[in-house]
């Protein structure tokens, strides 16, 4: 059997200041993290600085789902649509109401930008706030995007158990897969595109062979919902989080379980960990009800 490398863990922060449950992050480099919850509020953090993280907007309702590309936030403001920051200048330059229900998930595809939320919903928007594509996909919530680019399509993971994959450009349906018993809450695809992983409410991640969706491997991963999932920027090793409360980092090539990230072994969340951002080789972030992210120190060696 091939030897597992042992895997450190320290916490290196704890930033607070959120006055809700923190839903959503995204990292800009290893030391610039963006996060967005309940509060309405979008907050940027320098972790050289951790203590002085600045409010660049607020809005009116809960926040589930924000992304940043080339100098761009885009915000996914829940009963109404989206806002586009300028991460320099820290204003906003666009905005487009949507829907008067949930947003769960924003990701850039190509020049687009794709958003799924409450009822099912799908929206393709352009850079230009033009809303190229709108589609019900399910009368389930649709909580999670995955783009696929070697396929050129785009997987969606449902509350109805199943995910869509589309095609980029017609945005018309390709397959669908019978994926878990319950909600899929996230998506990702090894770094060779090889492997698509899914996780989902029912606590299992499930390892499909992209080229024709067919299950690979099935893992009871997590004691209850699994939110969310990130690959570390080698692509060797990948950290889920889950409503049990834990992080859990992994090792891709294989699929084990190296390290359990939780409070009785490392003073972690003691809520829902809702969202984790793999920053830098030995970086991670994770957010949780407990209003507060964490910033864990990982030595792989």
């Amino acid at each position: 059997m091939d030897s597992i490398m042992p895997i450190k863990v320290i916490k290196e922060q704890v930033l607070t200041g959120h006055k809700d449950s923190v839903y959503s992050l995204t990292a800009i480099s290893d030391n610039r993290l963006y996060s967005a919850g309940g509060d309405g509020l979008v907050v940027e953090w320098d972790l050289t600085k951790p203590d002085s993280g600045k409010i660049v907007a607020k809005v009116n309702a809960s926040i589930y789902a924000i992304a940043g590309h080339d100098n761009k936030l885009v915000v996914g403001e829940n009963f109404q649509g989206i806002h586009v920051l300028d991460m320099v200048d820290k204003k906003e330059h666009q905005s487009l109401k949507l829907t008067q229900g949930y947003i769960f998930d924003i990701k850039r595809v190509g020049k687009n930008y794709w958003i799924v939320g409450a009822g099912g919903q799908l929206f393709v928007v352009s850079e230009t706030m033009e809303v190229l594509h709108k589609a019900v996909l399910s009368n389930a919530n649709a909580r999670c995007i995955l783009h696929l680019p070697k396929r050129n399509e785009v997987a969606i993971g449902l509350s109805d158990n199943t995910i869509r994959i589309l095609n980029q450009d017609t945005f018309e349906s390709c397959w669908q897969i019978e994926a878990h018993q319950n909600s899929v809450f996230t998506l990702a695809h090894t770094a060779d595109q090889r492997y698509m992983i899914s996780g989902s409410r029912d606590a299992r991640l499930k390892i499909w062979e992209v080229d024709n969706f067919t299950l690979h491997k099935e893992i009871v991963a997590h004691m209850y919902a699994i939110n969310h999932l990130d690959f570390s920027p080698d692509g060797q090793y990948f950290v889920t989080c889950s409503m049990d409360k834990s992080l859990k980092v992994w090792e891709t090539r294989t699929f084990r379980l190296l390290k359990v990230i939780d409070k009785a072994r490392h003073a972690g969340h003691s809520t829902s960990v809702n969202r984790v951002s793999w920053m830098s080789e030995n970086r991670i972030a994770s957010c949780s009800d407990d209003r507060t992210i964490s910033i864990w120190s990982v030595n792989k060696s």
